[in-house]
Protein backbone atom coordinates (compact mmCIF):
# COMPACT_ATOMS: atom_id res chain seq x y z
CA UNK A 1 0.00 0.00 0.00
CA UNK A 2 1.16 3.75 -0.99
CA UNK A 3 0.44 6.79 0.26
CA UNK A 4 -0.31 8.75 -3.19
CA UNK A 5 -1.02 12.61 -3.02
CA UNK A 6 -2.86 13.45 -6.97
CA UNK A 7 -3.02 17.00 -8.71
CA UNK A 8 -5.27 17.86 -11.13
CA UNK A 9 -4.87 20.96 -13.57
CA UNK A 10 -7.72 22.76 -14.86
CA UNK A 11 -8.03 21.04 -17.97
CA UNK A 12 -8.62 17.52 -15.97
CA UNK A 13 -11.46 19.20 -14.04
CA UNK A 14 -12.81 21.56 -16.72
CA UNK A 15 -15.98 19.58 -17.31
CA UNK A 16 -18.28 17.28 -15.59
CA UNK A 17 -17.56 14.58 -17.68
CA UNK A 18 -14.03 14.80 -16.96
CA UNK A 19 -14.78 15.56 -13.64
CA UNK A 20 -15.98 12.35 -13.38
CA UNK A 21 -12.89 10.46 -15.12
CA UNK A 22 -10.71 11.64 -11.90
CA UNK A 23 -13.26 10.35 -9.47
CA UNK A 24 -12.83 7.34 -11.59
CA UNK A 25 -8.94 7.49 -11.10
CA UNK A 26 -8.75 8.26 -7.30
CA UNK A 27 -11.17 5.25 -6.86
CA UNK A 28 -9.08 2.93 -9.05
CA UNK A 29 -6.45 4.33 -7.19
CA UNK A 30 -8.07 3.37 -3.52
CA UNK A 31 -9.14 0.25 -4.66
CA UNK A 32 -5.30 -0.86 -5.80
CA UNK A 33 -4.86 -0.34 -1.35
CA UNK A 34 -3.32 3.20 -1.63
CA UNK A 35 -4.05 5.62 0.33
CA UNK A 36 -5.10 8.67 -1.41
CA UNK A 37 -5.18 12.49 -1.24
CA UNK A 38 -5.95 15.06 -4.25
CA UNK A 39 -5.39 18.49 -4.65
CA UNK A 40 -7.27 20.33 -7.83
CA UNK A 41 -7.22 23.78 -9.51
CA UNK A 42 -10.35 25.65 -10.63
CA UNK A 43 -12.23 23.69 -13.52
CA UNK A 44 -10.70 25.23 -17.23
CA UNK A 45 -10.72 29.16 -17.59
CA UNK A 46 -12.51 29.95 -14.15
CA UNK A 47 -9.44 31.88 -12.94
CA UNK A 48 -9.31 34.03 -15.82
CA UNK A 49 -13.32 34.63 -15.83
CA UNK A 50 -12.93 35.73 -12.04
CA UNK A 51 -10.35 38.34 -12.58
CA UNK A 52 -12.41 39.62 -15.78
CA UNK A 53 -15.39 39.96 -13.34
CA UNK A 54 -12.83 41.48 -10.86
CA UNK A 55 -11.79 44.43 -13.40
CA UNK A 56 -15.10 45.02 -14.51
CA UNK A 57 -15.89 45.99 -11.06
CA UNK A 58 -12.06 47.88 -10.42
CA UNK A 59 -9.39 48.47 -12.60
CA UNK A 60 -7.27 48.51 -9.87
CA UNK A 61 -8.87 45.49 -7.58
CA UNK A 62 -7.69 45.40 -4.06
CA UNK A 63 -4.76 42.30 -3.49
CA UNK A 64 -6.67 41.16 -0.29
CA UNK A 65 -10.10 41.05 -1.62
CA UNK A 66 -8.83 38.98 -5.16
CA UNK A 67 -7.18 36.54 -3.12
CA UNK A 68 -10.53 35.76 -1.68
CA UNK A 69 -12.37 35.78 -5.21
CA UNK A 70 -9.71 33.54 -7.12
CA UNK A 71 -9.77 31.14 -4.04
CA UNK A 72 -13.58 30.04 -4.75
CA UNK A 73 -12.14 28.77 -8.24
CA UNK A 74 -10.73 25.79 -6.66
CA UNK A 75 -13.31 25.40 -3.91
CA UNK A 76 -16.17 24.90 -6.84
CA UNK A 77 -13.57 22.09 -8.15
CA UNK A 78 -12.75 19.71 -5.01
CA UNK A 79 -16.60 19.87 -3.82
CA UNK A 80 -18.16 18.71 -6.98
CA UNK A 81 -15.29 15.86 -7.05
CA UNK A 82 -15.89 15.03 -3.74
CA UNK A 83 -19.80 14.59 -4.88
CA UNK A 84 -18.94 12.66 -7.78
CA UNK A 85 -16.76 10.22 -5.93
CA UNK A 86 -19.35 10.04 -3.12
CA UNK A 87 -22.02 9.23 -5.67
CA UNK A 88 -20.32 5.91 -6.52
CA UNK A 89 -20.13 5.06 -3.28
CA UNK A 90 -16.85 5.53 -2.08
CA UNK A 91 -16.03 7.93 0.96
CA UNK A 92 -14.87 11.35 0.20
CA UNK A 93 -14.37 14.52 2.08
CA UNK A 94 -13.04 18.18 0.74
CA UNK A 95 -11.31 20.85 2.66
CA UNK A 96 -10.27 24.39 1.71
CA UNK A 97 -6.49 25.44 1.95
CA UNK A 98 -7.02 26.42 5.35
CA UNK A 99 -9.07 23.82 6.30
CA UNK A 100 -5.96 21.09 5.27
CA UNK A 101 -3.58 22.78 7.73
CA UNK A 102 -2.12 25.06 4.89
CA UNK A 103 -0.36 28.28 6.66
CA UNK A 104 1.28 31.00 4.20
CA UNK A 105 2.69 34.40 4.67
CA UNK A 106 0.86 37.90 4.52
CA UNK A 107 1.66 38.64 0.74
CA UNK A 108 -1.25 38.26 -1.39
CA UNK A 109 -1.30 36.88 -4.90
CA UNK A 110 2.42 35.39 -4.15
CA UNK A 111 2.11 33.66 -0.56
CA UNK A 112 4.31 31.28 0.03
CA UNK A 113 3.56 28.44 2.71
CA UNK A 114 5.14 28.31 5.83
CA UNK A 115 3.88 25.56 7.75
CA UNK A 116 1.68 21.98 7.37
CA UNK A 117 -0.53 20.99 9.90
CA UNK A 118 -1.54 17.65 8.04
CA UNK A 119 -3.50 15.68 11.12
CA UNK A 120 -6.88 16.24 10.17
CA UNK A 121 -6.29 15.25 6.62
CA UNK A 122 -4.51 11.76 8.12
CA UNK A 123 -7.60 11.54 10.29
CA UNK A 124 -10.06 11.67 7.29
CA UNK A 125 -7.62 9.52 5.59
CA UNK A 126 -7.25 6.61 8.05
CA UNK A 127 -10.96 6.02 8.41
CA UNK A 128 -10.82 5.51 4.37
CA UNK A 129 -12.10 8.77 2.84
CA UNK A 130 -10.44 10.06 0.08
CA UNK A 131 -9.13 13.68 0.68
CA UNK A 132 -10.31 16.44 -1.84
CA UNK A 133 -8.41 19.93 -1.31
CA UNK A 134 -8.72 22.49 -3.08
CA UNK A 135 -4.80 23.93 -4.14
CA UNK A 136 -3.76 27.49 -4.75
CA UNK A 137 -4.56 28.92 -1.54
CA UNK A 138 -4.02 28.93 1.90
CA UNK A 139 -4.39 30.89 5.25
CA UNK A 140 -2.21 33.72 6.42
CA UNK A 141 -1.20 34.11 10.20
CA UNK A 142 -3.76 36.90 10.91
CA UNK A 143 -6.37 34.48 9.25
CA UNK A 144 -7.08 35.91 5.91
CA UNK A 145 -7.12 33.92 2.88
CA UNK A 146 -4.16 33.48 0.58
CA UNK A 147 -2.66 32.70 -3.10
CA UNK A 148 -0.03 31.08 -3.81
CA UNK A 149 0.04 32.52 -7.67
CA UNK A 150 -0.24 31.02 -10.90
CA UNK A 151 0.48 27.24 -10.72
CA UNK A 152 0.10 27.43 -6.76
CA UNK A 153 -1.68 23.98 -6.78
CA UNK A 154 1.74 22.22 -7.89
CA UNK A 155 3.38 23.74 -4.85
CA UNK A 156 0.20 22.53 -2.91
CA UNK A 157 0.84 19.38 -4.12
CA UNK A 158 4.17 18.80 -2.83
CA UNK A 159 3.54 20.28 0.18
CA UNK A 160 0.76 17.99 1.21
CA UNK A 161 2.51 15.15 -0.24
CA UNK A 162 5.37 16.30 2.30
CA UNK A 163 3.19 17.39 5.13
CA UNK A 164 1.70 13.92 4.90
CA UNK A 165 4.83 12.02 4.26
CA UNK A 166 3.48 10.37 1.13
CA UNK A 167 5.31 8.20 -1.09
CA UNK A 168 4.75 9.95 -4.50
CA UNK A 169 2.85 13.50 -5.30
CA UNK A 170 1.38 12.76 -8.68
CA UNK A 171 0.92 15.75 -10.81
CA UNK A 172 -1.56 15.27 -13.50
CA UNK A 173 -2.54 17.88 -16.46
CA UNK A 174 -3.00 17.56 -20.60
CA UNK A 175 0.43 16.72 -21.10
CA UNK A 176 1.98 12.86 -20.59
CA UNK A 177 5.56 13.98 -19.15
CA UNK A 178 8.78 16.05 -19.42
CA UNK A 179 10.18 16.46 -22.71
CA UNK A 180 13.09 17.67 -23.99
CA UNK A 181 11.30 20.49 -25.77
CA UNK A 182 7.96 21.59 -26.24
CA UNK A 183 6.63 18.76 -28.81
CA UNK A 184 4.58 21.28 -29.85
CA UNK A 185 7.12 23.40 -30.82
CA UNK A 186 9.59 20.64 -31.40
CA UNK A 187 7.91 17.79 -32.49
CA UNK A 188 11.02 15.55 -32.72
CA UNK A 189 10.93 16.49 -28.68
CA UNK A 190 11.37 13.04 -26.50
CA UNK A 191 9.50 11.81 -23.19
CA UNK A 192 11.93 11.57 -20.55
CA UNK A 193 11.87 8.65 -18.30
CA UNK A 194 13.20 10.65 -15.04
CA UNK A 195 15.05 14.21 -14.72
CA UNK A 196 16.64 15.15 -11.48
CA UNK A 197 15.61 18.37 -9.52
CA UNK A 198 18.03 20.56 -10.38
CA UNK A 199 17.69 20.00 -14.22
CA UNK A 200 14.20 19.99 -13.98
CA UNK A 201 14.27 22.94 -11.68
CA UNK A 202 16.08 25.29 -14.41
CA UNK A 203 13.83 24.12 -17.35
CA UNK A 204 10.93 25.62 -15.21
CA UNK A 205 12.13 28.62 -14.50
CA UNK A 206 13.22 29.23 -17.85
CA UNK A 207 10.12 28.36 -19.30
CA UNK A 208 8.42 25.05 -19.58
CA UNK A 209 5.42 25.53 -17.98
CA UNK A 210 4.68 21.29 -17.09
CA UNK A 211 5.34 21.95 -13.49
CA UNK A 212 5.67 25.17 -11.28
CA UNK A 213 9.45 26.44 -10.46
CA UNK A 214 8.43 27.05 -6.51
CA UNK A 215 6.78 23.00 -6.78
CA UNK A 216 9.80 21.71 -7.91
CA UNK A 217 12.41 23.67 -5.50
CA UNK A 218 9.99 22.51 -2.29
CA UNK A 219 10.26 19.03 -3.65
CA UNK A 220 13.89 19.03 -4.36
CA UNK A 221 14.27 20.77 -0.63
CA UNK A 222 12.12 17.87 0.97
CA UNK A 223 12.93 15.16 -1.48
CA UNK A 224 9.50 14.46 -2.49
CA UNK A 225 9.13 12.49 -5.40
CA UNK A 226 7.31 14.20 -8.42
CA UNK A 227 5.42 11.88 -11.29
CA UNK A 228 4.77 14.22 -13.64
CA UNK A 229 1.94 12.19 -15.82
CA UNK A 230 -1.05 12.88 -18.23
CA UNK A 231 -4.85 12.86 -16.45
CA UNK A 232 -6.27 10.84 -19.87
CA UNK A 233 -3.94 7.93 -20.32
CA UNK A 234 -2.78 5.64 -17.79
CA UNK A 235 0.85 5.66 -19.17
CA UNK A 236 3.55 6.55 -17.11
CA UNK A 237 4.94 9.97 -17.16
CA UNK A 238 8.28 11.87 -16.41
CA UNK A 239 9.64 11.20 -12.16
CA UNK A 240 11.29 13.86 -11.22
CA UNK A 241 13.94 12.95 -8.52
CA UNK A 242 17.09 12.71 -6.94
CA UNK A 243 19.95 12.34 -9.37
CA UNK A 244 21.01 8.83 -10.74
CA UNK A 245 23.88 7.27 -11.99
CA UNK A 246 22.36 7.08 -15.49
CA UNK A 247 21.51 10.45 -15.89
CA UNK A 248 24.58 11.69 -15.22
CA UNK A 249 25.59 10.45 -18.88
CA UNK A 250 23.30 13.17 -20.68
CA UNK A 251 25.15 16.90 -20.96
CA UNK A 252 21.58 18.55 -21.95
CA UNK A 253 18.66 17.42 -20.66
CA UNK A 254 16.13 20.06 -22.39
CA UNK A 255 15.41 22.88 -23.94
CA UNK A 256 12.91 25.33 -22.72
CA UNK A 257 11.68 28.48 -24.49
CA UNK A 258 9.85 31.81 -22.73
CA UNK A 259 8.08 34.19 -24.80
CA UNK A 260 6.03 35.96 -22.07
CA UNK A 261 9.51 38.38 -21.06
CA UNK A 262 10.46 41.62 -22.43
CA UNK A 263 13.65 43.59 -22.68
CA UNK A 264 14.02 47.05 -21.31
CA UNK A 265 17.43 48.66 -22.13
CA UNK A 266 18.55 52.09 -20.13
CA UNK A 267 20.71 54.46 -22.51
CA UNK A 268 23.59 56.21 -21.79
CA UNK A 269 23.63 55.86 -17.95
CA UNK A 270 26.62 56.87 -15.30
CA UNK A 271 29.13 54.03 -14.98
CA UNK A 272 29.77 54.24 -11.58
CA UNK A 273 29.35 52.78 -8.23
CA UNK A 274 26.23 52.47 -6.96
CA UNK A 275 24.16 52.82 -10.26
CA UNK A 276 22.89 49.43 -10.63
CA UNK A 277 22.18 49.29 -6.92
CA UNK A 278 19.65 52.56 -7.53
CA UNK A 279 18.41 50.95 -10.21
CA UNK A 280 17.67 47.33 -9.24
CA UNK A 281 16.62 48.34 -5.35
CA UNK A 282 14.39 50.26 -6.92
CA UNK A 283 12.66 47.84 -9.09
CA UNK A 284 12.71 45.27 -6.27
CA UNK A 285 11.01 47.54 -4.26
CA UNK A 286 8.31 47.86 -6.92
CA UNK A 287 8.11 44.20 -7.39
CA UNK A 288 9.70 43.61 -10.95
CA UNK A 289 11.03 40.21 -10.77
CA UNK A 290 14.30 40.72 -12.91
CA UNK A 291 15.78 37.65 -15.24
CA UNK A 292 18.61 38.58 -17.16
CA UNK A 293 20.75 41.87 -16.25
CA UNK A 294 23.88 42.29 -19.20
CA UNK A 295 25.78 45.71 -19.16
CA UNK A 296 27.99 47.19 -22.24
CA UNK A 297 31.73 48.38 -21.78
CA UNK A 298 32.05 51.70 -20.89
CA UNK A 299 32.31 54.71 -23.14
CA UNK A 300 33.21 58.06 -22.01
CA UNK A 301 32.20 57.17 -19.02
CA UNK A 302 28.46 56.19 -19.52
CA UNK A 303 27.58 52.68 -20.61
CA UNK A 304 23.96 50.75 -21.51
CA UNK A 305 22.11 48.87 -18.77
CA UNK A 306 19.79 45.84 -20.29
CA UNK A 307 17.63 43.95 -18.40
CA UNK A 308 14.41 41.25 -19.11
CA UNK A 309 11.28 40.76 -16.59
CA UNK A 310 7.92 39.43 -17.33
CA UNK A 311 5.82 41.27 -19.31
CA UNK A 312 3.39 41.14 -16.59
CA UNK A 313 5.73 43.20 -14.72
CA UNK A 314 6.46 45.69 -17.49
CA UNK A 315 4.07 48.61 -16.40
CA UNK A 316 5.73 48.36 -12.96
CA UNK A 317 9.70 48.24 -14.54
CA UNK A 318 8.62 51.42 -16.72
CA UNK A 319 7.19 53.69 -13.57
CA UNK A 320 10.03 52.48 -11.88
CA UNK A 321 13.08 53.29 -14.43
CA UNK A 322 11.43 56.72 -15.34
CA UNK A 323 11.36 57.49 -11.93
CA UNK A 324 15.20 57.21 -11.55
CA UNK A 325 16.11 58.16 -14.69
CA UNK A 326 17.35 61.64 -13.47
CA UNK A 327 19.32 59.76 -10.29
CA UNK A 328 21.34 57.72 -12.42
CA UNK A 329 22.23 60.51 -15.28
CA UNK A 330 20.66 58.11 -17.87
CA UNK A 331 19.11 59.51 -21.23
CA UNK A 332 16.55 56.99 -22.12
CA UNK A 333 15.15 53.26 -21.61
CA UNK A 334 13.59 51.12 -24.27
CA UNK A 335 11.61 48.39 -24.32
CA UNK A 336 11.23 45.34 -26.58
CA UNK A 337 8.67 43.16 -26.19
CA UNK A 338 9.51 41.29 -29.71
CA UNK A 339 12.05 38.69 -28.09
CA UNK A 340 11.99 34.92 -26.45
CA UNK A 341 14.43 33.59 -24.44
CA UNK A 342 15.92 29.67 -25.62
CA UNK A 343 17.22 27.64 -22.57
CA UNK A 344 19.76 25.27 -22.57
CA UNK A 345 19.63 22.80 -19.71
CA UNK A 346 21.45 19.94 -18.38
CA UNK A 347 23.88 18.82 -15.18
CA UNK A 348 26.33 17.76 -17.80
CA UNK A 349 27.26 21.22 -18.85
CA UNK A 350 29.37 21.35 -15.76
CA UNK A 351 32.04 18.70 -16.96
CA UNK A 352 31.40 19.31 -20.60
CA UNK A 353 33.65 22.11 -22.49
CA UNK A 354 32.12 23.24 -25.66
CA UNK A 355 28.18 23.71 -25.05
CA UNK A 356 28.36 27.29 -25.78
CA UNK A 357 30.72 27.07 -28.41
CA UNK A 358 28.21 24.14 -30.20
CA UNK A 359 24.97 25.97 -29.31
CA UNK A 360 26.01 29.30 -31.33
CA UNK A 361 27.55 27.37 -34.26
CA UNK A 362 24.50 25.50 -34.36
CA UNK A 363 22.29 28.91 -34.34
CA UNK A 364 24.49 30.64 -36.56
CA UNK A 365 24.07 27.98 -39.43
CA UNK A 366 20.69 28.10 -38.87
CA UNK A 367 20.91 31.98 -39.32
CA UNK A 368 19.64 33.12 -35.38
CA UNK A 369 20.42 35.97 -34.51
CA UNK A 370 21.25 36.27 -30.60
CA UNK A 371 20.48 39.36 -28.47
CA UNK A 372 21.52 38.79 -25.05
CA UNK A 373 23.37 35.22 -23.51
CA UNK A 374 23.34 34.25 -19.68
CA UNK A 375 25.22 31.42 -18.24
CA UNK A 376 24.65 29.34 -15.12
CA UNK A 377 26.55 26.15 -14.31
CA UNK A 378 23.55 23.79 -15.90
CA UNK A 379 22.07 26.61 -17.88
CA UNK A 380 22.68 28.87 -21.37
CA UNK A 381 20.31 31.25 -21.88
CA UNK A 382 19.91 32.99 -25.06
CA UNK A 383 17.55 35.73 -26.03
CA UNK A 384 17.01 35.78 -29.26
CA UNK A 385 14.01 37.69 -31.74
CA UNK A 386 10.34 36.30 -31.02
CA UNK A 387 10.33 35.27 -34.54
CA UNK A 388 13.13 32.84 -34.74
CA UNK A 389 12.34 30.99 -30.66
CA UNK A 390 10.88 28.11 -32.61
CA UNK A 391 13.72 27.38 -35.11
CA UNK A 392 16.47 28.02 -32.39
CA UNK A 393 14.65 25.69 -30.35
CA UNK A 394 14.49 22.71 -33.15
CA UNK A 395 18.46 23.48 -34.37
CA UNK A 396 19.74 23.87 -31.14
CA UNK A 397 17.45 20.64 -30.11
CA UNK A 398 19.08 18.31 -33.56
CA UNK A 399 22.38 19.94 -32.60
CA UNK A 400 22.84 18.25 -29.27
CA UNK A 401 21.55 14.29 -30.48
CA UNK A 402 18.22 15.15 -28.56
CA UNK A 403 15.99 14.26 -31.73
CA UNK A 404 13.44 11.08 -31.27
CA UNK A 405 12.62 9.04 -34.55
CA UNK A 406 8.88 9.57 -33.85
CA UNK A 407 7.10 12.77 -34.82
CA UNK A 408 4.87 14.08 -32.02
CA UNK A 409 0.88 14.25 -32.82
CA UNK A 410 -1.07 16.46 -30.32
CA UNK A 411 -4.44 15.36 -30.11
CA UNK A 412 -7.68 16.66 -28.66
CA UNK A 413 -9.74 13.75 -27.74
CA UNK A 414 -13.70 13.98 -26.56
CA UNK A 415 -14.33 13.09 -23.11
CA UNK A 416 -15.84 9.52 -24.55
CA UNK A 417 -12.79 8.89 -25.94
CA UNK A 418 -10.69 9.61 -23.39
CA UNK A 419 -12.77 7.34 -20.74
CA UNK A 420 -13.05 4.39 -23.62
CA UNK A 421 -8.80 4.68 -23.56
CA UNK A 422 -8.63 4.82 -20.17
CA UNK A 423 -10.76 1.86 -19.56
CA UNK A 424 -9.59 -0.22 -22.41
CA UNK A 425 -5.66 0.28 -20.53
CA UNK A 426 -7.38 -1.25 -17.20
Amino acid sequence: MAFVVAKFGGTSVASPERIQMVARRLIASKQAGNQVVAVVSAMGKTTDELVGLAKALNPDPPAREMDMLLSTGEQVSMSLLAMAIQARGYKAKSFTGWQAGITTDENYSRAKIEDIDADRIKREVERGAIVIVAGFQGLSESGDITTLGRGGSDTTAVALAYGLGADVCEIYSDVDGVYTADPRVCPRAKKLDEICYDDMLELSSAGAGVLQARAVEFAKKYNVVIHSRSAFTDTPGTFIKEVTPSMEQAVISGIAHDTSEVKVTIRDLKDQYGIASTVFSALASNMVNVDMIIQNVSEEGHTDLTFTCPESDLERACETVERVLPKIGAREYVVDKNIAKVSLVGTGMKSSPGVAARAFTALAENQVNILLISTSPIRLSIVVEASQCANAVRCLHTAFDLDSDQVYEETQLSAEEIAAKMNKGR
